[in-house]
């Protein structure tokens, strides 16, 4: 019993180092002659500021540059948290209408780029969390031939 024990968490800390890999930019997947996307996560890591009370807030910009040289439209964006690289602990999707109704535009020319701020709030019960969070962001696009576009990257969240 104590071996099965200290394997499962041999192996959870294994799967919480591998995932703490930090990307300065993303890795899209392209088609030639149709629209890319790459995105940064600005600041990488993002940084949690206390609010009081356990409140925090982790303020970031997404960062998407169209690559493939074709007008794209954003479709959706998502941000997957992660503890200790394997938990899900919080999980966040925004749709091309929810992304126009906070004021940001979803067209992207060929070779531009768009930025998105966010400001999510959290309560953090432990902060020894903060040693082993990353966040996984990707976002997906649709170019004027019709063709989908992705990007995904990962942070790690500190405080």
């Amino acid at each position: 019993m104590k071996r099965v024990v200290l394997i499962s968490i041999s192996i959870l800390l294994l799967s919480a180092a591998c995932a703490t890999t930090q990307d300065a930019d993303s890795r899209p997947s392209t088609q030639p002659g149709h629209g890319a996307i790459a995105m940064t996560i600005v600041p990488n890591p993002i940084v949690a500021t206390s609010l009081g009370g356990g409140m925090y807030e982790f303020p970031f910009e997404i960062v998407v540059r169209e690559t493939g040289g074709h007008p794209v439209r954003i479709t959706n964006v998502s941000t997957d948290v992660y503890a200790l690289g394997a938990f899900r602990v919080a999980s966040e999707s925004y749709d091309a209408a929810k992304i126009n109704s906070l004021g940001y535009a979803t067209s992207l020319p060929a070779y531009g780029e768009l930025r998105y701020a966010f400001r999510p709030r959290k309560q953090v019960t432990d902060q020894r969390l903060f040693g082993g969070v990353t966040a996984e962001v990707q976002a997906d696009a649709v170019d004027d031939t019709g063709m989908s576009a992705s990007t995904s990257t990962t942070v790690s969240i500190r405080q």
